[in-house]
């Protein structure tokens, strides 16, 4: 006689795919968090520090201080690697910039 019992408690073998298949549907939730949003230049204070996210449309004339060659990427306040397209940034807190972006604030990484 078979007991019925057994047929309802889960054998280790299921419990060990039940453990597996959780923590990868929990890996998948941790990647699928959104990065933080991207500075855009119309806001306010993207604005007011001259923010381009390429540097090659800064307006030299309204800021001198520019100079080919000064990035986000290379910047002091850049969160981020060098090689990285977008990173956070000390100025734009809770956003990224572009790497290749620029703003009146930069500051030459040492």
């Amino acid at each position: 006689m078979k007991s019925t019992l057994n047929q309802s408690v889960p054998t280790r073998r299921v419990f060990i795919m039940q453990v597996a298949a959780a923590s990868s549907m929990l890996g998948v939730a941790a990647t699928a968090q959104a990065a933080p949003p991207m500075v855009v230049e119309t806001d306010a204070q993207a604005m007011s520090l001259g923010y381009k996210a390429d540097a090659t449309k800064v307006d030299k004339a309204k800021y001198p201080k520019y100079a080919v060659g000064q990035l986000c990427s290379n910047c002091a306040l850049y969160q981020g690697k060098a090689t990285d397209a977008a990173a956070g940034c000390g100025i734009f807190p809770g956003k990224q910039v572009a790497g290749k972006g620029w703003c009146s604030a930069y500051a030459k990484k040492a």
